[in-house]
């Protein structure tokens, strides 16, 4: 049949999936994601700021990367997921720019079947690269696929995965700042990297509401093909009943949110963890609030350092009071993504 898919059968440990169609990323990309999202953070909005503290124009959005890496994979390893589990050791490795065509490739590194005997979990190590072979992004991801049955499966493999990026590998993700450059007034506040404490927590204030037509149009711009994404007929028949919105979305809409009260946070250099903890719908409307776990200098940069950012969104539920996810085992009813990201800010 062709498109398929892959079932859990098909994944054995040790296979590397060469993903189809090369995407070139444009200025088109770069316009439909502010429209989407609402991306307020100067590095990548203004090329004259980008230019004036080190970068020859402004580099896209890290989430741009994200998705169009994570587009390619999906036909090959989340066509007939249930469920997209969580996320470990991303690192975001050089910027790219208008005009950069991106490649990705993924390597399965583990499988485990459910208890059930209806499903697995497949986790896959992916790369994203440019067409000259430099590699831009690189991170692990674990998804619930479906069993076809009647078909043996691999032993149990579970991949040991590190807790948290090192913070000494992330000073890629961006040239040397020159910070005599940097405006404050510009990038939207004067709190710099030391400003910040650990343990502060951070209310991000705004909502936005998750429309049908946008989440759609998103899916379909990172040439996502998730059918839980796009079949609406067939999602009746679902346990939930109706489509879902594609995490990434809520990832984007998540980072724009945390503009407020991050506005210096310019680049994402690493995905520590990440857990879609409940879905969202088209109507329901995100917010987000951020806790600082860790802030770590990098080896060599005196112009940039690292906040470890753990950013929670949650949906209907009126910001202010912090609603926490997983520390004591259970999820506050409003959490929808529950992320662990370091952030790079100026000096």
């Amino acid at each position: 049949m062709a498109g398929a898919g892959r079932f859990f059968e098909d994944f054995i440990v040790g296979d590397v999936i060469r993903h189809a169609t090369p995407r070139t990323v444009t200025q088109g990309d770069v316009a439909l994601n502010q429209a989407l999202y609402g991306n307020r953070f100067v590095v990548q909005s203004s090329d004259a700021f980008a230019r004036a503290v080190g970068y020859p124009r402004s580099p896209v959005d890290d989430l741009i990367t994200f998705h169009v890496v994570f587009g390619k994979t999906v036909p090959d390893v989340s066509l007939n997921a249930f469920a997209n589990l969580g996320y470990a050791a991303g690192r975001f490795l050089r910027p790219v720019y208008p005009g950069d065509t991106l490649v990705s490739t993924s390597e399965v590194i583990g499988v485990r079947p459910t208890s059930k005997g209806d499903a697995g979990v497949v986790w896959v190590k992916t790369s994203g690269k440019r067409s000259d072979g430099a590699a831009v992004l690189e991170y692990v991801r674990w998804v619930l696929v479906r069993m076809q049955g009647g078909r043996p499966v691999q032993d149990t493999v579970v991949p040991d995965l590190p807790a948290a990026v090192d913070p000494a590998n992330l000073g890629a993700a961006c040239p040397r700042i020159d910070l005599s450059k940097w405006d404050d007034a510009e990038a939207g506040s004067t709190r710099r990297f030391d400003d910040y404490q650990v343990g502060e927590k951070i209310d991000h204030v705004d909502g936005m509401t998750v429309e049908e037509a946008e989440h759609q149009l998103a899916t379909r711009l990172w040439q996502n093909t998730a059918k839980v994404h796009f079949d609406a007929f067939a999602q009746k028949s679902s346990k939930i009943g109706k489509r879902l919105v594609y995490g990434g979305h809520v990832i984007s809409l998540a980072r724009s949110l945390s503009y407020n009260g991050l506005e210096n946070a310019f680049h994402v250099a690493g995905i520590n963890g990440g857990r879609h903890v409940a879905p969202i719908f088209a109507g329901d409307t995100l917010y987000a609030w951020s806790e600082i776990l860790d802030k770590q200098p990098l080896p060599g940069r005196t112009d940039v350092g690292a906040l470890r950012v753990r950013t929670t969104g949650f949906k209907n539920h009126a910001p202010g009071d912090f609603p926490r996810s997983g520390e004591d085992g259970k999820d506050h009813a409003a959490v929808v993504l529950d992320l662990d990201l370091w952030l790079l800010l100026p000096r």
